[in-house]
C-alpha cells in the first residue's frame, strides 16, 4: 500500500527519518559516552553499557493510542527498512537513517496458539512464538540487524574503515553474525569462536556457509567469551555478542511485536524466556518499559526466565527474597541440550538486576521471576510440543517445562496467557532428538528416554519376496504388481487397518 493511500493524520509518521540522539550509558558509574566509536564497557570502570535516548520523553507528544495506529499502519507498507524490527524505528534506532538499515527477513514471527489438548497437558492456555522463522533460523538475527545497522552507519559516515567482527557462540550468535556480516561483505569481515564439539553440526554449518573466519578452542561457552573480551579490549574488531548494547536493543523489538499481536492488551500476559547470556531477558524488560512509559501499553506484563539446573546462576542469585543479601555468583556449567542457555556467567547480569528493580518498582508488585527446570524436564516438553503441531527448540522446550513449573507454583492461573520464546529452529537440534530416540545421551545429560516418547522408522521389507526395487533397476509387471500388494498388506496390518 502506498503512503499517500494512508489516512492524512497518519501520513506524517509513517516513514521516519533520523532523530534524536543515542548515548551509551554505563550502568556501574553512570558515565556516558558517544557512539560514534565502538564501545562494549565504560572506560572508567569497566562495567557494561545500555544505549541511552537523553530526549526519549520527546515520544510522549505523540499519544498512545496515535503511535498504536502509526505502528499498524506501518504494518501495511512495502518499505523493507520498515518491514523488521524498525517497523518501530522511534525506538529501536531514533538516529539510523532508513538507507543504513539491514533487513534480511527478521522480525515478526509468528505467534501460533497451542492445540487445546497441549495446552490441557500443561495446564495453561498459551502460545509460541516462533522466532526460529528468523532468517539464521534464531532470534539472535534481531540483535544482529540493530548491531550491523549500526555498523553499516559507522561505516557510512566514516567513523570506522573496514570492520572484523567477532562473537563467542554457542551455536545461534555466530550463525547470525556471520549471516549479517556477510551481507556487508567486503567493508566487513567475521570470525566466530565455539566451544570445540558444543555446537550441533547444523549450528557448525551456517557460519562456515555464511564465509566466517570459524575457531573452535577447548571449554565451554564461557571461555570463548572471556577469549573474545580480550580480543575486543586489545584489537581493532567489533564485538558482536550481547556484551554489545545495539544487540539488546534489537532484541527489544520481541516484546513490541507481542505487544502488537496481542493490539496492545498486556493484562494478565505472562512471557517466558529462556536465560542464557542474558540478553533477551534484558531486552524483554526493557522494550516494555519503553511502550509502558510513551503510554502504547498500560500494563507490563509477567516476565518469567528459565534456567536449566547445568546452568543455572541467575536463578540462584533470586533464590535470596531479600535484594540486600543477594550475592551474584558465577557457576560451572555441566552439558545442556539448552546449549544457548549453557552459560555460567552471564555478560548482561548487572543489565537483569538493574532492570529487574526498575521493572517490579514501576509495576508496583514483583512482576519478574526465575525458575529452575531439569535436562529431563527440558526434553520431555520439548518433544511433546513437537508431538502436537509446533517446531519448538530445545530452547522452546525449555520455556514450556518452565511454564509447566511456574504453574505448580502458582505463579499462572487460568487467567493468564502466556508466550513462550522458541528461540531457534528444531532442525537445529535434531541431533538431541535423535540421541533421545536411540537411548544414547551421555550420562551428564541425566537424561533417561520415556520410551512412550520414543519414535524410529520401521523398515518394511516383506520376507516373502524375492525382490525388491533398488535405485537404477527398479521393478517392473507382475514382479512390481507384488510388491506392491505385499507392502501395503504388511503396512495395513501394522497400522490394524481394516479394509473397505
Amino acid at each position: 500500500m502506498r503512503s499517500e493511500d494512508f489516512p492524512h493524520d497518519i501520513q506524517p509518521y509513517l516513514v521516519p527519518g533520523p532523530e534524536g540522539r543515542l548515548i551509551y550509558r554505563c550502568l556501574g558509574c553512570g558515565g556516558e559516552f558517544g557512539i560514534e566509536t565502538l564501545l562494549y564497557i565504560c572506560p572508567d570502570c569497566r562495567s557494561v553499557l545500555l544505549l541511552h535516548d537523553p530526549d526519549f520523553a520527546r515520544l510522549k507528544k505523540i499519544s498512545g493510542r496515535m503511535w498504536r495506529k502509526i505502528f499498524d499502519y506501518r504494518r501495511m507498507l512495502n518499505i523493507p527498512a520498515l518491514n523488521g524490527i524498525y517497523r518501530y524505528h522511534e525506538f529501536i534506532g531514533p538516529i539510523m537513517p532508513m538507507d543504513s538499515i539491514v533487513w534480511l527477513g527478521e522480525g515478526h514471527t509468528p505467534v501460533v496458539e497451542a492445540s487445546s489438548y497441549l495446552q490441557e497437558l500443561a495446564g495453561a492456555k498459551f502460545f509460541f512464538k516462533n522466532d526460529g522463522q528468523n532468517p539464521s533460523a534464531s532470534f539472535k538475527d534481531r540483535g544482529m540487524a540493530s548491531a550491523l545497522s549500526y555498523i553499516k552507519y559507522l561505516l557510512e559516515h566514516e567513523y570506522v574503515d573496514d570492520i572484523l567482527a567477532v562473537c563467542a557462540s554457542t551455536g545461534d550468535t555466530s550463525a547470525a553474525a556471520a549471516l549479517y556480516a556477510s551481507y556487508l561483505h567486503p567493508r566487513v569481515k567475521s570470525a566466530v569462536l565455539l566451544p570445540h564439539k558444543r555446537v550441533t553440526p547444523q549450528q557448525l554449518s551456517q557460519p562456515l556457509g555464511s564465509g566466517a573466519m570459524v575457531f573452535e578452542i577447548p571449554g565451554v561457552f564461557d571461555d570463548c567469551m572471556k577469549v573474545v573480551e580480550q580480543l575486543s579490549e586489545n584489537y581493532n574488531v567489533a564485538l558482536l555478542n550481547s556484551k554489545n548494547a545495539w544487540r539488546i536493543l534489537g532484541q527489544e523489538s520481541y516484546s513490541y511485536e507481542v505487544a502488537q499481536f496481542f493490539e496492545y492488551d498486556m493484562k494478565n500476559r505472562v512471557i517466558i524466556v529462556p536465560i542464557g547470556n542474558a540478553g533477551n531477558i534484558t531486552a524483554l524488560m526493557s522494550g516494555f518499559l519503553k511502550f509502558h512509559e510513551i503510554g502504547i501499553i498500560e500494563e507490563l506484563p509477567l516476565i518469567i526466565g528459565v534456567q536449566s539446573v547445568h546452568a543455572n546462576p541467575v536463578y540462584r542469585y533470586y533464590l535470596e527474597e531479600a535484594p540486600e543479601k543477594r550475592r551474584y555468583e558465577a557457576v560451572h556449567v555441566r552439558p545442556s541440550v539448552a546449549q544457548a542457555a549453557m552459560i555460567g556467567n552471564p555478560v548482561s547480569m548487572p543489565r537483569v538486576i538493574r532492570l529487574v528493580e526498575q521493572y517490579n518498582r514501576i509495576a508496583g508488585d514483583k512482576m519478574v521471576f526465575v525458575v529452575e527446570v531439569s535436562e529431563q524436564e527440558i526434553m520431555d516438553w520439548h518433544l511433546i510440543a513437537n508431538r502436537h503441531g509446533h517446531v519448538s527448540c530445545t530452547h522452546g522446550g525449555e520455556c514450556l517445562a518452565g511454564m509447566v513449573t511456574a504453574v505448580k507454583q502458582g505463579l499462572i492461573d487460568a487467567s493468564h496467557s502466556v508466550v513462550l520464546d522458541s528461540t531457534a529452529h528444531a532442525l537445529k537440534f535434531s541431533n538431541f532428538q535423535e540421541m533421545y530416540f536411540e537411548n544414547r545421551f551421555p550420562e551428564e545429560y541425566e537424561v533417561i528416554p520415556k520410551p512412550e516418547l520414543i519414535n524410529a522408522p520401521m523398515l518394511v521389507r516383506p520376507a516373502d519376496l524375492e525382490e525388491y526395487p533398488e535405485p537404477g533397476r527398479p521393478l517392473a509387471g507382475k514382479s512390481l504388481d507384488r510388491f506392491i500388494d505385499r507392502v501395503s498388506e504388511e503396512i495395513a496390518s501394522r497400522l490394524d487397518l481394516k479394509k473397505v
